[in-house]
Parts: C-alpha cells; structure tokens; sequence
C-alpha cells in the first residue's frame, strides 16, 4: 500500500497522527527536495501534501490535482498547542481533503476550496 499523504519538512517528523503507513515525511525521501520536486513526486503518486508552505497553496489554486494540499497557517504555536489543534481537527481535515483540492487550517477555522 502506497502512501496517500506526503508531509513537508516544515512540519514534525515524530507525530503520532502522521506515524503509519499512509504517511511519509519528506525526511524519509529527500530532506533538501525542492518544492517542485516534491509537486511532481507527489502528483506521480496521487498524494496530498501536508505543509505550512504557502507556495503549495499558491499553485494548487492554478492546477488541477493530484497532489491536493494541505496547508497549515498557525503561525508560531507551540509543539503542544498545534499536536492539540491537529488532535481536534484531523477527522475532518482528512474528509474534506477528499473533496477540496486546497484546504487551509488556521487556529480557529478551516477553510476548503475548489
């Protein structure tokens, strides 16, 4: 079984919501990957991109997917308070992803787009 969701750099390699094999960190591949590599790698393989990196967000608005993103827009938060956050949220975060080509978590809400 191939992994359905590539996470980027920018976020925690040790995360129990992300440690199984639907999950593979971009530490695992290439750790200097450029975002383009990872775009084509991930459209190669039909998997969302879990990031904090804008530039995803940017480009999926002009694509048609794969890769879908997802973009996390918390600012500066503490390791605890983001786990915290992914904790309450992830459920839906993986239902929308299913639709939405783009979604962007922020602390407070999710926004989803087509």
């Amino acid at each position: 079984m191939s992994p359905k969701y590539f996470v980027d750099v920018n976020l925690p390699y040790y995360f129990s919501i992300w440690n199984n094999p639907d999950y593979v960190h971009q530490l695992d591949i290439e750790r200097t990957a450029k975002d383009s590599n990872i775009w084509s790698y991930a459209k190669s393989e039909e998997m969302t991109i879990i990031t904090k990196d804008s530039d995803f967000s940017n480009r999926i608005l002009v694509s048609t997917p794969p890769p879908r993103i997802i973009h996390f827009r918390t600012g500066n938060i503490s390791m605890k308070a983001f786990h915290t956050l992914i904790s309450e949220v992830w459920n839906e975060v993986i239902q929308l992803s299913q639709t939405y080509k783009l979604e962007v978590i922020f602390n407070d809400k999710i926004e989803a787009f087509n």
